[in-house]
């Protein structure tokens, strides 16, 4: 990978580390479910012209992507972090989400994975039990659950996905903010008060993480993401947005006062480490398929 394109990799690491600890200062004012939809109000506008029509057959896939990577996964992540009331934990347990998502392709899309794999996703899946009994994250098991809950929304989302063939990916996230608003506002509705109220006395500060995770995060982040994706394997980039985490365990350390326990700590290596391996041994195996060949 060249320097130029690893240093945007780390750009992206820092950008969704940062995001963890704006959203989490906004979420002392404004409601999660509420944050959520105000986070994707911006970008049905701003992403507006990458929006072409789905082709035929693919309006059921995008709106299921939509409802599980942008309601359910966004709704449930910043619930999560008001819940948990620290940075760190929400932060490793959200990776989770990728080897969910191996085992959700070999049981529906019949992918093919190798014992190694499997050790790799039973080591996350063991590093989440693990930091499941760290005091800081006893104080807050609901916290843990929403977090689990939305890396399982995330990696359906992900699986599903691979039917869009043939749809711009920034299109797509335009198109999820589009479907996802709607659920958010009625979710929001049902379950949280004082919505107007929040809107109208939020700080500075919560609107800077609103504008934060709506620019940054989502239209930079994302869009930085999908240019990388369409030059280089996404075996090749994962291993380096494992980093994202460990900022945001440091952010959370600096400035959240966050002061996780030897069974995070622990935990974390072993969910990391686990994804690494899977993301390793994707690298592997790609290296591995034949060359195609023109007919």
């Amino acid at each position: 990978m060249p320097r130029t394109h690893l240093l945007l990799v780390l750009t992206i690491c820092l950008v969704w580390a940062i995001n963890f600890l704006t959203s989490a200062m906004a979420l002392r004012e404004i409601p999660p479910l509420l944050f959520s939809a105000l986070r994707l109000m911006p970008l049905m506008v701003l992403l507006l012209p990458w929006m072409a029509r789905p082709p035929q057959g693919r309006w059921l896939a995008l709106i299921t992507v939509a409802l599980c990577n942008g309601a359910l996964h966004f709704g449930l992540n910043f619930w999560a972090i008001r819940e948990a009331g620290n940075l760190a934990s929400p932060a490793i347990v959200l990776q989770s989400y990728i080897p969910m998502a191996v085992v959700l392709a070999a049981i529906f899309l019949g992918e093919k994975i190798g014992w190694r794999t499997w050790t790799g996703v039973g080591v996350s899946f063991a590093g989440v039990l693990v930091l499941g009994f760290d005091p800081i994250v006893l104080q807050a098991p609901f916290a843990l659950f929403l977090m689990l809950a939305s890396a399982l929304s995330l990696a359906v989302g992900t699986v599903v996905m691979r039917r869009l063939t043939g749809m711009h990916p920034i299109g797509v996230q335009g198109w999820t903010a589009l479907i996802a608003v709607g659920p958010l506002l009625l979710w929001s509705l049902g379950v949280e008060s004082g919505q107007w109220d929040a809107i109208r006395n939020a700080s500075p500060t919560a609107w800077f993480g609103v504008v934060w995770a709506t620019l940054a995060a989502s239209l930079l982040g994302h869009s930085l993401f999908y240019w990388l994706v369409q030059r280089h394997p996404v075996s090749t980039l994962t291993p380096y947005l494992l980093i994202s985490p460990v900022i945001a365990v440091a952010l959370g350390i600096v400035f959240w006062g966050d002061r996780p326990g030897p069974r995070l700590y622990l935990g974390a290596a072993m969910v990391l480490g686990g994804v690494l391996f899977i993301s390793l041994r994707a690298r592997v195996r790609a290296r591995k398929l034949p060359e195609p060949t023109d007919i």
